[in-house]
């Protein structure tokens, strides 16, 4: 059943055009996600199918029976109730009909009822309607259904009369959220859910939105987040929009190939064109053959040309290098008590060590004290006591998530410019341009910037100090998801040590060989990526929960942990599985690659450049040699996996 339909959405901002003929739709029980670089227009669609906003021309198309619920980005509550009766409100007709049941009950209860039967009858088919009727409405679940959302926000250990008007503007969302769960609207709209986050709650979320009934339409810039919950992707890109079935994995997938075979054609009639005005150049002119020649004239005119297909727009091009290497030990933390002001330590007593190469990824709930850290290692004033050492020859560069280190009243060079001086204008400016500053941008006010455009100043900031000690809190945010893989790829390449907070998984899985998890209890250590970090987690759960039950005797003697070997046995089996299953996908990919390649220099042997030119030729014969001898040992460490993977089976 068609949900949602919009046709042909137009907006324009003055004399810029944001959507233009923008057309989607989303079906009963469909998870649909809305992706595109900052600025293409996600949030204005979203306002416009909302009712937020008008769009310049189209409509939106619902059924009227059916109920839309829309959380904008930064949605905030104003209430002077408690956080549990603030959820709780969302059932007020519910409770209503609770109470007049509740009611009925002490008049049905009441001798003096009995007196008159056939009122009584009446009073008990009234009642029995009604129930069913509260019953069917979720009378019977809603405290437990609201009690399930707080816990899942992470607002369990919150007292239920905790004011709203107390929470934080994103507790304040979270909060906003959780209504919007509760009251279980047809079609779910959700501008940036994810945003204020951790990660324990951003899987629940996960989780709920994959079981959710009706159908939901989000736009995120978490990939974990999106290949997890989306059935399907709208791109809006240059103002236009296209379909992708799958989640975001595959959408990536299908638009390379959708852009490759699209090239392909394009090259083609290329060719084909070039070869046709060759042919009419060469024999318009010759009586012999001026037919064939204006026959291929028509048909160049009769010729529909295809546009070169439009790849990505331009990205950001960065680099972190440094201008020194660190000693080996580049930070010691020693009995370690943050926190603000006079209040008690938010983190009492913690130590740790980083050394050189690690990428560190710091994770934990929201308000648990992980920026707070951060800034204490960094020379903040929330270091309350303990010993912070940096190790020989250390320099250490910060990003501060609240951008506070920016001043608002810059031009964006001169707050880039001011920091080196000595430096050109035509450096500052070519710096500027890696991180899409180009032109007038430069001249824009930093206080004008969106999040997005702040960050990546930050970054640039950061990246010109050529520190060997990263000590980034959030990076991710604020950044699109093509801006997040282009800090990625530079943090990967960055010949230094990183220690870092992020709640985005999949940049922490790209970046991290050491996640350190914090909590009230201090550090727990876990030497890998996060997949290992959840890995690990689960399977010392299970374990717990293992050895917790009841022990039992054989021949008088204590069994203990049969059920631990068995497990940690299948953990292994499970494990090797999982490598071999990976190797086998990275194999396939790099054979699918090698042979693009090989074919790609059997064609070029066929130039005339080339086979001409002895050198040329023998040297591409033998890097054939050296790749089919490549591809013939791929193919057979494939085989041999693949036989393994089947004994699993």
């Amino acid at each position: 059943m068609l949900l949602l339909q919009t046709n042909e959405i137009s907006k324009s901002f003055i004399t810029d055009l944001v959507l233009s003929n923008i057309s989607i739709e989303v079906k009963l029980g469909e998870r649909v996600a809305l992706v595109g670089r900052n600025g293409a227009g996600k949030s204005t669609l979203l306002k416009i199918i909302a009712g937020e906003m008008s769009a310049d021309s189209g409509e939106v198309i619902m059924p009227k029976d059916r109920k839309m619920g829309y959380l904008p980005q930064n949605a905030t509550l104003n209430s002077t109730r408690g956080i549990y009766d603030e959820l709780l409100s969302v059932f007020t007709p519910l409770i209503a009909l609770e109470n007049k049941m509740r009611a009925m009950e002490e008049q049905m209860a009441d001798p003096g009822s009995f007196s008159n039967p056939r009122d009584y009858d009446q009073l008990l088919k009234t009642y029995d309607t009604m129930q069913a009727d509260f019953r069917a409405k979720g009378g019977f679940t809603y405290q437990a259904e609201t009690r399930s959302v707080l816990n899942g926000l992470n607002f369990g250990g919150f007292p239920d009369d905790t004011p709203v008007s107390n929470l934080s503007g994103g507790q304040k969302t979270q909060l906003a959220l959780g209504k919007l769960l509760l009251i279980k609207p047809d079609l779910l709209i959700l501008d940036e859910p994810t945003n204020h986050l951790d990660i324990e709650t951003l899987s629940w979320l996960e989780g709920y939105l994959q079981r959710y009934s009706g159908s939901v339409l989000v736009v995120s810039h978490d990939r974990y987040f999106l290949d997890k919950v989306a059935t399907k992707v709208y791109e809006i890109a240059r103002h236009k929009v296209r379909k992708y079935t799958g989640n975001y994995s595959h959408y990536l997938d299908l638009r390379a190939a959708e852009f490759e075979s699209e090239m392909k054609m394009f090259d083609k009639q290329q060719k084909e064109v070039a070869k046709l005005k060759d042919f009419v150049q060469k024999n318009i002119v010759r009586a012999s053959t001026t037919k064939r020649a204006q026959s291929r004239r028509k048909q160049l005119e009769k010729m529909e040309l295809l546009d070169r297909p439009m790849g990505d727009a331009k990205s950001a091009t960065f680099s972190f290098s440094i201008d020194q290497q660190s000693g080996r030990d580049v930070l010691a933390v020693s009995h370690l008590d943050v926190g603000y002001g006079h209040q008690a330590p938010m983190i009492a007593d913690l130590s740790f060590q980083i050394s050189r190469g690690d990428r560190v990824a710091l994770v934990g709930p929201n308000g648990i004290g992980k920026s707070t850290l951060l800034k204490a290692i960094a020379g903040g004033s929330t270091l309350r006591s303990g010993d912070v050492r940096f190790g020989s020859q250390v320099s250490a560069g910060y990003y501060d998530q609240e951008q506070k280190s920016l001043n608002l009243t810059k031009t964006v060079l001169n707050e880039l410019w001011d920091d080196y001086p000595l430096k050109p204008e035509n450096d500052i400016r070519t710096v500027l341009g890696g991180f899409l500053f180009s032109g007038d941008d430069a001249a824009k006010i930093v206080a004008q910037l969106s999040g997005g455009e702040k960050a990546r100043l930050m970054l640039a900031k950061l990246m010109m100090r050529h520190d060997n000690l990263l000590i980034l809190d959030e990076p991710t945010n604020h950044l699109d998801l093509d801006s997040k893989e282009v800090l990625e790829g530079a943090l990967i390449d960055y010949p230094g040590t990183i220690l870092f907070v992020s709640h985005d998984r999949y940049f922490i899985n790209n970046i991290a060989n050491r996640v350190f998890e914090l909590s009230r209890e201090g550090i727990t250590e876990y030497l890998g990526d996060y997949d290992y970090y959840i890995d690990k987690k689960t399977e010392q759960e299970q374990i717990a929960e293992l050895e917790a039950q009841p022990v039992t005797a054989q021949n008088n003697e204590v069994i203990i942990g049969d059920g631990k070997e068995q497990f940690l046995k299948e953990k292994e089996q499970k494990k090797k599985k999982r490598q071999l299953t990976r190797f086998i996908e990275q194999t396939e990919s790099d054979i699918s690659s090698l042979e693009k390649q090989i074919d790609s220099d059997q064609q070029s042997l066929l130039l005339p450049e080339v086979f001409n030119d002895t050198k040329k030729s023998r040297d591409i014969q033998v890097q054939l040699e050296q790749e089919e001898a490549h591809l013939a040992k791929l193919m057979e460490d494939w085989e041999t996996a693949q036989l393994e993977l089947d004994d699993f089976d």
